[in-house]
């Protein structure tokens, strides 16, 4: 057994989601959103490396000498399936293993809106789901995967970095790829899959231009694609879509994005009241006729106007789930603040008056230099 599985084993003991090991410091562990130390002795450069390398391929070992990280998955000798970054930095090497749920989680599992449900019946088009690193993203995405794998009978093409729930093909036919081991690029993983008959494809991450492009392009001939995107909302994804390709293609972008966008979900992991858990607060957008001429007309700021009179629709601002989540005593109130883009409406809940002290005269927090 690698040595390191004994760090893993003991935060699957504790309930972690992710174990942190770094040159300096003892090992970490993420709780609850909490980075908390383990009893143990700080760990030296040499220390670490060797416990590092017990668990790399002789490939592995040779990229990360030539000064590039590693993403991959890993499966500890006694259970447990995690996600690894492997690092170097000034002071030596570092890991961090995220935790991956041997069981695919459901849709009602994660407690999320019904309407999620509904963009799994979409036949064309693209859905993503966005947000900052650590907020389950892949873990809807693999939800929304496994709610097509028991009700439709389809190709999947999943394009990952590095594989992460592992889905037994049911009524579909689920195929996934890993980014350095069966693709070079996302790009050219798409590109590739365009040509294997595929239903949906998800793409693990749209990072560059080309990914962009080529998801845009699958999605425009008659396929779903599923996709993430580290945006915070769904203006700033739109947004971010069209910035990132080439100024002569914005108008074409636009054209896309009103027509094939079906759906944008913005998603925050919140503290439970008893700080025990944590659950995903989200912002939808889904695309209508009036949000689509907003992105042709360059009016994207006005967008949150709609998500706000959309209910109906299943649409939602993040502040208006966050109020909401509040209310039924589902998410900390503190935490919430936090999250919170006007923050003024969040006041009355705050517990911890420290908090509100840095906002100014018009509700945003105050930015010190």
């Amino acid at each position: 057994m690698a040595r390191i599985d004994a760090f893993l084993k003991l935060g699957l003991a504790q309930g972690c989601s992710d174990v942190h090991l770094s040159v300096g410091v003892p090992p970490m562990l993420r709780m609850n959103g909490d980075l908390m130390p383990i009893k143990f002795r700080k760990l030296s450069d040499t220390e670490l490396e060797t416990y590092i390398r017990e668990i790399l391929t002789a490939n592995q070992i040779e990229t990360l000498e030539a000064g590039h990280d590693l993403d991959f998955s890993y499966v500890a000798e006694e259970g447990g399936r995690f996600r690894v970054n492997v690092f170097r930095k000034v002071t030596g090497y570092g890991a961090v293993f995220r935790h991956i749920p041997p069981d695919v989680p459901t849709l009602e599992q994660l407690n999320v809106p019904k309407v999620l449900t509904e963009f799994c019946e979409y036949h064309q088009g693209m859905v993503l789901v966005t947000g900052s690193t650590g907020t389950g993203k892949s873990t809807t995405l693999a939800a929304m995967i496994n709610h097509l794998n028991e009700t439709r009978s389809l190709n999947i093409i999943s394009l990952e970095d590095p594989i992460e729930f592992v889905h037994p093909s049911k009524k579909c036919q689920v195929i996934q790829r890993e980014l350095g081991t069966h693709l070079t690029s996302f790009a050219d993983g798409v590109r590739a899959a365009m040509r294997e008959d595929p239903d949906v494809i998800l793409v693990g991450e749209l990072r560059d231009a080309e990914t962009i492009s080529m998801a845009m392009t699958a999605a425009e001939t008659g396929h779903l694609v599923l996709g993430t995107l580290h945006t915070t909302g769904a203006v700033k994804t739109i947004d971010r879509i069209i910035d990132a390709l080439p100024g002569e293609l914005r108008e074409q972008t636009k054209a896309f994005l009103s027509m094939s966008l079906k759906a944008v979900v913005t998603q925050v992991l919140c503290k439970t009241p008893d700080g025990r858990g944590r659950r995903a607060v989200l912002e939808i957008l889904v695309n209508t006729r009036a949000i689509a001429k907003l992105i042709t007309t360059d009016q994207t700021h006005q967008i949150p106007s709609q998500l706000q009179t959309g209910k109906d629709l299943g649409m939602q601002l993040l502040d208006q789930a966050l109020l909401d989540a509040i209310n039924n005593k589902e998410i900390d109130p503190d935490d919430a603040y936090r999250f919170a883009n006007e923050k003024r409406k969040f006041t009355r809940f705050v517990t911890d008056t420290e908090m509100v002290a840095t906002l100014d005269s018009t509700g945003i927090e105050k930015q010190y230099s």
